[in-house]
């Protein structure tokens, strides 16, 4: 197998050319075709669209959307039951777990937020920011919201 984690390389040929005609086609969803989402009240704070890009399927039992957070917008607390994966796209960020400082992320950081830990994520006060969130499912059910982040809680740096 390849030394880049699900691709063939030209080493991974020989012999695979009868099962082509058994494998599924690939799917493209093109950028703009699916509308984009605007954070709720009830678990945001401030200005935050999510464009979806691909939602759970029979093969992956995840999803994943661009989440962008205009300066200053943030999530509610919140868990995840099989955690989530959030890449930074572009932006400055903030991020915390429950009981623990607030942190700084930036561009190309990869955030990993673990199961059931309680934490909430946004834009820095300055600065709009986007991230890459994935996220897979557990009983239907990809986070668990809680309450709102106090401009206390968010402003304790």
């Amino acid at each position: 197998m390849c030394a880049v984690a699900g691709y063939a390389c030209a080493a991974d040929a020989p012999g695979q050319a009868g099962t082509l005609a058994t494998t599924p086609n690939q799917t493209i969803t093109r950028a703009g075709e699916q509308a984009p989402i605007y954070g709720a009240a009830d678990y945001f704070t401030g200005g935050v669209r999510v464009d979806p890009l691909f939602s759970p399927n029979e093969s992956i039992n995840a999803s994943g959307a661009y989440v962008t957070f205009e300066p200053g917008a943030r999530s509610a607390w919140h868990t995840h039951p099989a955690g989530q994966r959030l890449v930074v796209i572009s932006g400055i960020g903030l991020t915390q777990e429950w009981g623990k400082p607030v942190q700084v992320i930036r561009q190309g950081d990869v955030v990993w937020c673990p199961p059931r830990v309680k934490h909430w994520h946004g834009a820095a006060p300055n600065s709009a920011m986007t991230h890459l969130a994935v996220g897979a499912y557990v009983d239907g059910k990809s986070v668990n919201w809680m309450e709102k982040v106090t401009d206390e809680q968010y402003n304790a740096r």
